[in-house]
């Protein structure tokens, strides 16, 4: 029997791998595991320490009376599930970002919000955020991450040190603020790089979740960093309306990028909304300050400038993840 078959769903043709089901096909690649997702980072330049910042609050109805207790070590669920890789590519989305796919020999069960750690052969290795190919076409035994091209010993390294067909290990899934479906409106927050794990979020929500409202805001320093703009068409194609690109900085004047931080460009947040979050500390702060204020849920995935040494390791204990720019 062939190892794969094909099926359309949609309109789309979907590969099916032998053990799929129709609906794990159907989803991206990141979703289809249905358990805790996987987030990448842009640039991980040193392992950081990994921390929970979720602050999902429980809802009237839902049985739960206090905050979910810590998460395991994520050194132990690291050592859950381990993949050998082979880099794929590595294409340039921006002058400053960068999709890095990898291969791995088996597919691993990730799903969007979680995080795993990346070793390219003779480099230390990383947490990232595994996500989908800034166009959607993600291969069912793929992981795609965005990186930042001109920080750290990484991202410079590719072209250089690191070529197609270098081989990568891959442990996990581990960390991060997973996203699972659930009622008002869902407010997705990306700066930089954090719009990795975002994109992943929302195409698993326009896949699972095709009636629930949904807020984009996404931004960048520069406006020549807004990588994102294929997959935020690709989410006003589903329906998506409330769709923001800021930036500080524009030279350009391009009429669709607001002045500013996202910070100054979210909606006004309620106590029924699921924020999701993802970019520098401050960023990451601002909204979490801002969802406290009302009430909302916020699960938080500040990435942290990369370092040139790896004195930052996982430290036994820690829960959750901070991830590199």
């Amino acid at each position: 029997m062939s190892p794969r078959c094909s099926l359309v769903v949609n309109g789309q043709p979907v590969r099916v791998a032998t053990g799929d089901t129709p609906l794990d096909a159907a989803l991206p690649r990141t979703v289809a595991a249905g358990r805790d997702g996987v987030i990448q980072d842009s640039a991980l330049e040193a392992l950081p320490r990994l921390r929970n910042t979720s602050r999902a609050r429980p809802r009237l109805g839902d049985g739960a009376a206090t905050r979910p207790g810590p998460a395991p070590s994520p050194l132990a669920v690291l050592r859950t599930a381990k993949r050998a890789g082979t880099l794929l590519s590595a294409t340039p989305l921006s002058g400053a970002v960068m999709e890095v796919v990898v291969t791995v020999s088996r597919a691993l069960d990730v799903a969007p919000g979680q995080a795993v750690e990346v070793a390219f052969a003779g480099l230390p290795a990383r947490p990232y955020c595994p996500t989908q190919r800034i166009d959607g076409n993600t291969e069912l035994n793929e992981l795609v991450f965005h990186l930042r091209r001109d920080r750290g010993a990484l991202g410079p390294a590719f072209g250089e040190a690191v070529h197609p067909g270098h081989a990568v290990r891959i442990k996990g899934p581990a960390g991060g603020t997973p996203y699972r479906p659930g009622p008002g409106r869902l407010v997705l927050v990306a700066a930089e790089t954090g719009f990795a794990p975002i994109w992943a979020i929302a195409r698993a929500a326009r896949h699972l979740e095709t009636g629930r409202e949904m807020v984009v805001v996404a931004g960048a320093a520069d406006a020549d960093d807004l990588y994102m703009r294929p997959g935020l068409d690709w989410l006003r194609s589903t329906g998506v309306q409330q769709i923001t690109l800021a930036a500080s900085r524009d030279r350009r004047g391009r009429p669709d990028v607001r002045h500013g931080p996202v910070t100054a460009h979210l909606p006004t947040l309620r106590g029924s909304d699921t924020v999701h979050v993802a970019g520098p500390p401050d960023i990451v702060r601002a909204v979490e300050r801002l969802c406290d204020s009302v009430g909302a849920s916020c699960a938080a995935l500040p990435f942290l400038p990369s370092r040139s040494r790896a004195r930052s390791l996982v430290t036994p204990g820690d829960t959750g993840a901070q991830f590199g720019l």
